[in-house]
């Protein structure tokens, strides 16, 4: 895990997309937060188990694992309850938001929507 400077909170970043994935962990970086980072659901499951992150960025659409298999993982095994999982994806269905929502993730943001810098902002707002 890499180290931020100004606020501790840890941040695990999973997306499969490499370009995107080291956009977000240099925004992430650059606001203080400590970042991990992941490149599928299998990963992600490991690294929150190891780090506890206060807030995941977990992409939807993923190879091995999607992002709606992991957070039903994740809420069926309990995996570090207290862990902020923000859903960021290029679906932006409704019935995709509902069932990302449903399935304990506490956003969801559509990817084409936000900036890279609004979406740090909106991570921030629930910490």
């Amino acid at each position: 895990m890499e180290k931020g400077m100004k606020n501790g909170k840890k941040i695990l970043i999973v997306d499969d997309d490499d370009f995107l994935l080291d956009l977000y962990a240099i925004k992430f970086k650059e606001a203080g937060f400590l970042v991990d980072i992941a490149k599928n659901g299998e990963e992600a499951i490991e690294r929150v188990k190891q780090s506890s992150p206060d807030i995941m960025l977990l992409d939807v659409v993923m190879p091995k694992m999607d992002g709606f298999e992991v957070l039903r993982i994740m809420k069926e095994q309990n995996i570090v309850p207290h862990t902020h999982i923000v859903l960021l994806s290029n679906l932006g269905q409704k019935e995709d938001i509902d069932r990302g929502l449903k399935l304990g993730a506490r956003d969801y943001i559509i990817k084409a929507q936000f900036t890279p810098s609004e979406v740090v902002a909106k991570v921030k707002s629930f910490l």
